[in-house]
């Protein structure tokens, strides 16, 4: 038996963009064939980006994709193409089209549709039926989309039992930290229950919250990696798969001898003309595993993120107010790293709470960065908004309202500074700040993209421990090991407000991420005065989080399309 080369494209696309998706498909298309693949298979829906949401209600932009998708069939002479799109019927479906050397040859419509987390297929999808295998040469392909794998049995488990060697999978899978380990593990196991090799391509880049990894692997029939692409950029992964390995392992697989033989009547099979052999095609080397760390792959996840939405948007230069403290120079951090620093602008904003400990920290960050820097003293605007408030607020003690001026007055400045030279203003609060409501709606909170947004405290210190163990080390010692303050009133200490991080943090993860009840918490030995005080803040504080900059997706339950709450509850 022979061998079936294989070439997974996996690429950024961006939602709407026909023409840039165009000549990405064109170009892997051309180097595929170039390198002697025999197939070249490319993201869930890359014709058009993912997710495209309520864009799929227009017609016209159903309309365009097709038009897109046939484009794509013309450059494929000598080469098969398998290509995510938006098939349209007497509804939508999504679909993979197979492209064969200059035409289009058939097409397979997504079986399992997500609707849960951040995803809504079925608000847009409806979903096939039938499954699609492709007789390549030797090799019988499988076409799979996804969710069609995750979920054992369905589409998987019946191409298998039609006599698929391979089955070449195309997603759109979303990154949250720690994510590869599932993945790696649910197609080891599909791979090895079904004697089959898989051939996984995922889409990399950022897109609005979502951040796709990429990590595209073929695994073999054995459930170990032949190759792997490298996480969070494009990549062409060309890999050999021997088709004598595949029924070898098969022969060695008593678990198949025990199923029914009857071929599913739902497959639809395709014989694909024969292509010109391939000659000279020496032997790809297998690229190894990678070895996976969570935290640096984290901070690489927060770069594409910040980086496409930046790009996408047609934005150059970022700015964020620098306070001194540990969540603005990690934001001031990851944006020169990912932008350049001359393309960071870091505005120190003191008041008269401000330590001159916080105004020299941010400028040894900022000049261990490399960041322009500018600072604009609040105190003149927050003293204008005291004298036009004085005969309203007459006989009142200073509180809440004031803190929140000092912090509105800081929002009101950023904001200028961006209208007026189209810099896109980074929000520097971070999940646990968030979830309990301690930021200031139209303060601290304005701005137009919040880095940190599912980045809880504890996990700020573990990516600045880990920035500074790189050879620049660029936040300073001071900003790492200083008590956590807004510093709106003398002598300030987020623990004033709120229960310290080490204990804070453990109970949002399990309130907020996991849906634990406030009695389960208090059964598993959390404080029960704590435990009803978050929940209290975290519930209380739903409208702020509706009105929230977007940020990055990098856990498996953020605030936003993944949590969904009423503002309105008297549920507690």
């Amino acid at each position: 038996m022979g061998k079936l080369r294989l070439a997974l494209a996996q690429m950024n696309a961006t939602v709407g963009d026909f023409g840039g998706n165009l000549e990405k498909i064109g170009a892997a298309i051309d180097q595929a064939r170039a390198a002697g693949a025999d197939i070249v298979a490319f993201p869930e829906l890359a014709v058009c980006g993912y997710p495209p949401e309520d864009l799929l209600l227009k017609p016209a932009f159903v309309e365009d994709n097709r038009t897109a998708v046939e484009a794509i069939a013309r450059m494929t002479h000598g080469i098969t193409a398998i290509v995510g799109f938006v098939d349209r019927g007497v509804d939508l479906f999504n679909a993979a089209a197979v492209l064969h050397d200059g035409a289009w040859a058939a097409t397979y419509r997504k079986q399992r549709l997500p609707n849960y987390g951040v995803f809504d297929e079925l608000r847009y999808f409806r979903a096939g039926r039938r499954e699609l295998l492709l007789r390549i040469g030797e090799a019988s392909v499988g076409i799979s989309i996804c969710e069609d794998v995750w979920v054992p049995g369905g589409p998987v488990a019946r191409l298998s039992k039609a006599g698929a060697d391979v089955i070449v999978n195309i997603n759109a899978s979303p990154y949250h930290r720690g994510k590869w380990q599932a993945r790696h593990s649910m197609l080891s196991t599909r791979a090895t229950d079904h004697g089959v090799a898989m051939a996984y391509v995922n889409l990399v880049g950022g897109q609005d919250e979502l951040v796709f990894d990429g990590d595209s692997m073929v695994i073999g029939p054995d459930g170990q990696i032949l190759a792997e692409s490298p996480l969070f950029e494009e990549d062409l992964l060309i890999c050999d798969v021997e088709l004598e390995d595949v029924f070898r392992a098969r022969l060695h697989d008593p678990k198949r001898r025990h199923a029914t033989t009857t071929a599913p009547r739902s497959v639809k099979r395709i014989e694909l003309t024969p292509l010109p052999a391939q000659v000279n095609r020496p032997p790809v080397d297998r690229t190894p595993p990678h070895v996976h760390d969570d935290v640096s792959e984290l901070y690489a996840a927060l770069q594409l993120g910040l980086r496409d939405y930046v790009q996408k948007n047609n934005f150059r230069q970022v700015v964020l107010g620098l306070s001194g403290g540990i969540d603005s120079a990690l934001v001031a951090t990851i944006a020169a790293d990912t932008l350049s620093p001359e393309n960071v602008i870091c505005v120190m904003l003191p008041s008269q709470y401000s330590s001159e400990g916080s105004v020299s920290d941010s400028v040894e960050l900022a000049a261990r960065l490399g960041v322009r820097t500018e600072t604009i003293p609040i105190e003149p605007l927050f003293n204008a908004a005291m004298t036009a408030l004085k005969p309203t607020f007459e006989g009142t003690q200073p509180g809440v309202a004031e803190e929140n001026i000092q912090a509105r007055a800081r929002g009101v400045l950023l904001m200028a500074l961006s209208n007026k030279f189209d810099w896109l203003l980074l929000t520097t609060g971070n999940k646990s700040e968030l979830a309990t409501g301690y930021a200031t709606l139209y303060g601290d909170m304005a701005g137009g993209f919040a880095l940190l947004k599912d980045v809880s405290k504890l996990l700020v210190y573990e990516l600045c421990r880990w920035r500074n163990l790189q050879p620049d080390s660029p936040i300073p010692t001071n900003i790492l090991e200083k008590p956590p303050s807004a510093e709106l009133r003398p002598d300030q200490r987020d623990s004033d407000s709120l229960p310290p991080y080490e204990v804070l943090d453990p109970v949002l993860q399990r309130y907020v991420e996991e849906d634990w009840s406030v009695d389960e918490l208090i059964e598993e030995g959390f404080d029960e005065a704590v435990v009803r005080r978050v929940a209290r803040l975290v519930d209380a504080s739903e409208y702020k989080r509706r009105q929230a900059a977007p940020g990055v997706k990098v856990t498996e339950r953020a605030f936003g399309k993944d949590r969904r709450l009423p503002i309105t509850s008297k549920y507690y």
